[in-house]
């Protein structure tokens, strides 16, 4: 049997995807490209924006126009957060949500051995209820390795839907994160990426925290690098920072998330801190890594209901000051079930569009001074996609993009380099004699 998967989102889906992939593959099954026919299909769906929910549709309706006879899976954020709506999507014949991920194996055999015509297996998230283990052991596509090690989020942003697509926080067991660690590590990992919904939620549950985990995961033998997912600035103490920058290990480089430089949208979103305490745990975070060694990355949303053309430009201005390494922007999605969805002064498309490109075009010059600031700089980089028999590209510990011709190497090494001149989509760099 071959077995295919198509997936949106954020990393924390990506990670799921090759889990899943991991036990279709442990049950028997083959995992093909996209491009290739499979027996089944399995779209593994993000529904932070309505345009995710309509990808998932389109590529459903294909999958099954073009295979009639194949079994096709829906699973992820947007059944869980609209289940009658992903229940009622023909082209489905298996439709499961964020919980319970075991059970698609279960639930594409039903389909196939004809015992059941369609299954619609949907759990609803439920307090107290545990985080899911799903191992992973390799990722095919990356040299750096990424591990889940909490679900959920307890905050209620009025733009988004993911704590009813993925429910309350739930940590995973601390040991079960290190005994993954420790085969990563003899698998030939030595990047690892903590991923989350909620990364510094992490312990908030179960009497321990972020930090602690960091900390324990830097001393497993084999571990090189240790880098974070996505960070709310409110959430880090002054002792988590002082603590987190005693571990060498530890990727100076921070996700911080943003979402507005506008004090009034940040409120209107029912964000917990303004920009003057952004900008003071970012300074925090400079003095502790040092501010030649830290980089800072975000996403923004633009065209939010109510920002005015001066909201805009305040937001613009912030973002730009606080010079981001790289900035993800977002026109904002009118999502059914959030408090926003109802908000007065919905901004038109075609003005959110307009903002996102500004914003875009602001951020990328300042990605570019940024990275030639680094210039003449050594670096430790990890190699990773071979554009040749020599030539990589890879990431610095602070998350710059690099191109090196590094002859005798291979994906998965860390090299010392030099960086060079910056080409508008990564650096050039020498290895260091």
């Amino acid at each position: 049997m071959r077995v295919t998967f198509y997936t949106l989102g954020c990393k924390v889906n990506q990670t799921e995807t090759g889990a899943l992939a991991q036990l279709f593959e442990e049950n028997g099954y083959t995992v093909v490209a996209n491009d290739e026919t499979a027996d089944v299909y399995v779209v593994n769906s993000c529904t932070v924006t309505n345009f995710g929910d309509q990808k998932s549709r389109k590529w459903l309706r294909r999958a099954k126009r073009e295979n009639p006879g194949a079994v096709t899976v829906l699973t992820g954020c947007y059944p869980q957060a609209f289940p009658e709506e992903a229940a009622a999507i023909a082209e489905a014949d298996v439709v499961t949500g964020s919980g319970n991920r075991r059970a698609i194996l279960a639930d594409v055999q039903r389909v196939l051995d004809g015992s059941e015509q369609r299954v619609v297996d949907i759990r609803p998230h439920q307090k107290g209820e545990r985080f899911e283990e799903l191992p992973m052991d390799k990722f095919a596509e990356h040299t750096r390795a990424f591990v889940k090690v909490e679900d959920g989020c307890n905050r209620q942003c009025a733009y988004c839907v993911i704590p009813r697509a993925r429910g309350p926080v739930r940590s995973r067991d601390e040991a079960s994160i290190l005994e993954e660690l420790h085969r990563l590590v003899q698998a030939g990992y030595k990047e690892v990426v903590l991923t989350a919904i909620s990364l510094p939620s992490y312990g908030t549950d179960c009497g321990t925290s972020l930090v602690e985990l960091v900390e324990k995961a830097a001393a497993v033998p084999g571990v090189e690098r240790l880098r974070l997912g996505s960070l709310d600035p409110d959430m880090l103490r002054d002792e988590d920072i002082r603590r987190l920058a005693t571990v060498p290990k530890l990727c100076p480089q921070f996700h911080l998330s943003l979402q507005s430089g506008c004090d009034k949208t940040l409120r209107a979103m029912r964000r917990p801190y303004t920009t003057a305490q952004y900008a003071a745990i970012a300074g925090k975070l400079r003095a502790a890594f040092g501010a030649e060694n830290v980089s800072f990355t975000t996403d923004v949303i633009v065209g939010f209901p109510g920002e005015t053309e001066e909201d805009f430009a305040a937001s613009m201005a912030f973002v730009t000051g606080q010079r981001f390494l790289k900035v993800h922007v977002f026109p904002y999605s009118r999502r059914e079930g959030t408090p926003a969805y109802d908000f007065p002064h919905q901004i038109p498309e075609h003005e959110k569009e307009d903002r996102s490109r500004r914003m875009t075009a602001a951020v990328e010059q300042v990605r570019a001074t940024v990275a030639a600031d680094m210039e003449g700089h050594t670096a430790q980089v990890l190699l990773e996609t071979p554009l040749s028999a020599t030539l990589f590209t890879g990431y610095t510990r602070q998350y710059l993009p690099v191109l090196v011709d590094a002859p005798g190497h291979r994906s998965g090494d860390i090299v010392t380099v030099t960086l060079g001149a910056w080409d508008g989509k990564r650096t050039r760099a020498a290895i260091c004699p």
